[in-house]
């Protein structure tokens, strides 16, 4: 039946603003971009640097708000996976994004912390 997680789909407010973000903060590498007159809205299809297919990043005007904290009903966050959790948060801080402190999750030992994307969108950093 399923066999893998084929993509994210997330739109933006700002699409220049998160386009920066999603590539050079958390650097993601652009696989197509493509603008949709009719619907005036870019589709940015971003990868993993090995090439592995996993965010589309849209832009529609004026999309509404969507609560995303605390606790609502919903995509809670979205989670990547890192080898080195210090090296990490300390490049997002070179980026100008601050890291909640590092927590471990108390079920499996595994540090873990969460910071936002430019529309809040909670996204976390799980040590393997």
């Amino acid at each position: 039946m399923f066999t893998k997680l084929h993509h994210i789909a997330i739109i933006c407010s700002d699409y220049t603003v998160s386009k920066k973000f999603y590539t050079e903060v958390l650097g993601f590498e652009i696989k197509q971009e493509v603008y949709r007159e009719i619907r005036e809205s870019y589709k940015l299809d971003l990868a993993f640097p090995n090439g592995d297919y996993i965010i589309e990043l849209f832009s529609f005007p004026k999309p509404p708000a969507r609560v995303s904290r605390p606790e609502a009903s919903g995509l809670r966050h979205l989670a990547f996976e890192v080898t080195d959790i210090e090296a990490t948060v300390a490049h997002l801080q070179q980026k100008g994004v601050n890291p909640e402190p590092i927590r471990v999750d108390e079920f499996t030992g595994k540090r873990f912390t969460f910071f936002a994307d430019p529309d809040d969108l909670p996204i976390e950093i799980y040590e393997r």
